[in-house]
């Protein structure tokens, strides 16, 4: 398997927990320590720290030790394979969609098609 489907693979395996993209949308306004990430979820801090390590492995966010906080932050371009592969099929479809309306066009209102 290709690198670039791999690395889209762990991104939308990331996006698939709702734990996770609550994490995500959390670090979206600013990075935050685990303790803050874990705060409103009701599951044990061991659980919090495999989501983060997931999100961490996918490339959707970094982080940093200071002393005993380790602290996260989201990476954007993370983000970045997974909305190439949503504008590549959006594309697509706008394309048949447009060449669908191009057809009907041909047929007068009302005649059946």
């Amino acid at each position: 398997m290709a690198r670039g489907a791999v690395n889209l693979d762990l991104t939308f395996q990331a996006l698939a927990d709702p734990t996770r993209r609550a994490m995500v949308e959390r670090l979206s306004r600013g990075q935050a320590s685990v303790s803050e990430l874990a705060e409103p979820h009701a599951m044990s801090l061991p659980a919090i720290v495999q989501h983060l390590a997931l999100l961490e492995s996918s490339g959707l966010v970094r982080s940093e030790k200071v002393g005993r906080v380790r602290t996260f932050r989201m990476v954007p371009a993370g983000l970045s394979l997974a909305e190439q592969w949503f504008n590549r099929r959006r594309v697509q479809w706008e394309q048949r969609l447009d060449r669908l309306g191009e057809h009907l066009k041909r047929f007068p209102e009302g005649e059946p098609k």
